[in-house]
């Protein structure tokens, strides 16, 4: 992760040594997408158990980079036992419910004035080939409605466990930094979610992505490098 700017420089090491000072094995972490570089099931394996070393409980969904996440059932069968998953579905913890989905890009809000943009070929899936930017924008949309379609197929997992405090993970934000109303926020409200965290936006210009309250719902951005390698409490 160095090659995206100096602020990445032992990245593993600061995120351990925070990690442990303000995580105990009783706590639940949320992780937001975007877990290892592996392309391939098995070659994810070490980056899980690099986790799982790690203090408390965990909760994962996919991010757009995480390639080597195939289906659920295959994911599962490498996880250690501190590591779970999100994918159509809620998992309880305590006084809590997490449920969430992945995301997608979506036309109703852009981050390009907030972000320093870095080129770099490791972003790309190296099997992936220049499409049309029309043909681009219409795959975008509908892998965004599937994801809309997979997030409220988890959100209505909710009703299996009343009186839980409901929160959602998504990999890419689900609202604009205006909080203008989307497509997911108004689903996020419907099911009484009271807070979602997300991650995907990196080299954010500081203060430039706070974010915040709407409608009754928390929307928090955790990407590592937008909380300078901190876990953030979430109360």
């Amino acid at each position: 992760m160095d090659l995206f700017g100096d602020n990445w420089l032992n990245h593993a090491e600061k995120i351990a040594a925070n990690w442990k000072s303000r995580i105990a094995p009783e706590d639940l972490v949320l992780v937001a997408g975007d877990i290892s570089w592996a392309l391939h099931l098995q070659d994810a394996v070490p980056d899980l158990e690099w986790l799982h070393a790690l203090p408390g409980t965990k909760m994962m969904i996919r991010g757009n980079h995480d390639y080597w996440w195939t289906s659920l059932s295959q994911v599962q069968k490498v996880l250690p036992s501190s590591i779970k998953v999100i994918q159509n579905n809620v998992i309880p913890w305590n006084d809590v419910a997490v449920g969430g989905a992945r995301l997608w890009d979506t036309e109703e809000y852009s981050f390009n004035s907030c972000i320093e943009f870095r080129e770099n070929q490791r972003t790309k899936k190296p099997t992936e080939e220049p499409r049309n930017p029309l043909e681009d924008k219409k795959e975008d949309q509908k892998i965004f409605q599937r994801e809309l379609s997979r997030l409220e197929l988890s959100l209505n997992c909710f009703k299996n466990f009343p009186g839980k405090k409901r929160l959602v993970m998504t990999h890419y934000p689900p609202i604009g930094l205006d909080l203008k109303d989307s497509q997911v926020s108004r689903l996020l409200e419907q099911f009484g979610v009271e807070i979602c965290v997300f991650g995907h936006l990196h080299n954010v210009r500081a203060g430039e992505a706070p974010f915040g309250e709407k409608n009754g719902v928390r929307y928090l951005l955790t990407a590592c490098d937008y909380l300078n390698f901190v876990p953030t409490l979430l109360k």
